[in-house]
């Protein structure tokens, strides 16, 4: 790779890291970022690479909710299982499996017809919208204050949720953020289960393309997706931490208003073209 390619890559990182955990799509981020600067790479490996650089988000909410998310302990005097984590873990698996039942069979099909920038442009501006009907209310109350309070009813409500993320522009985390709020989660509890529920969503795409596109790299093109996901892994850190932070004080007023500014500076680039 030259100099360029890098700091293509490091860009591209630097944007996955961010818009994967905000509400705010990495999809319409990542579709204006490839008409401004394009890697030299096919459109196989392009395809693969946007979602299997996750990997190196998802490796970041591993390691700052460790303590949270592994449900085995092996210091004297503890149960080898902790079966709150544990069923932590299950309540994750009942939200997961909405998405993937409905998303594997029409992957392809989804791209074939939202993969685009009106869909995408659509997607941000009444998912911005939707942010600010639910945030009008400033004094609003949730049941629900932390992620061990979160029952399977709510859960499996949250990965209906999730479904709708499918569709290009919607943002992953913006979908059962959203769900999360609308079932009665508090910011902070929707969130947290929101970087935990990606774990298994993004580690299934990222396998599905790995499988798909093959094993067999090249040289360049491993190098790409490493420095990709180390990159997307830095950033990640900084970003959850934000939004954990963000979130105990604040509202996701400001998200909704930045999806619609973008969702119309989307529509508005290619309509001018």
């Amino acid at each position: 790779m030259g100099v360029e390619e890098i700091l293509k890559v490091i860009l591209i990182g630097i944007v996955e890291g961010v818009t994967e955990w905000l509400p705010v799509s990495s999809t319409g981020h990542m579709i204006l970022l490839n008409e401004w600067i394009q890697l030299r790479v096919s459109d196989a490996f392009w395809d693969m690479f946007l979602v299997v650089i996750q990997l190196g988000a998802i490796l970041a909410v591993v390691v700052i909710f460790w303590k949270r998310i592994f449900p085995f302990s092996f210091q004297k005097g503890e149960s080898f299982v902790k079966k709150d984590i544990m069923m932590l873990w299950g309540k994750i698996l009942i939200a997961t499996t909405p998405a993937a039942l409905v998303g594997i069979p029409l992957e392809d099909w989804m791209d074939e017809h939202f993969y685009n920038y009106k869909a995408v442009s659509v997607a941000l501006i009444v998912y911005g919208i939707w942010f600010l009907f639910l945030e009008r209310d400033r004094e609003r109350t949730f049941p629900i204050r932390k992620v061990t309070d979160i029952t399977w009813k709510t859960a499996l409500g949250i990965g209906l949720f999730q479904i709708l993320a499918l569709i290009p522009g919607t943002s992953r985390s913006g979908s059962t953020i959203i769900g999360g709020m609308l079932l009665g989660t508090s910011r902070t509890a929707a969130a947290q289960f929101t970087f935990y529920l990606a774990i298994p969503v993004m580690m299934g795409a990222s396998l599905l393309k790995l499988l798909k596109f093959g094993f067999s790299f090249t040289g360049p093109e491993l190098a790409v997706l490493l420095l990709g996901m180390a990159v997307a892994f830095v950033v990640s850190l900084a970003s959850i931490r934000f939004l954990m932070n963000y979130v105990k004080n604040h509202n996701f007023r400001v998200f909704g208003y930045y999806r619609i500014v973008l969702g119309l500076a989307v529509l508005g680039y290619f309509l001018l073209a």
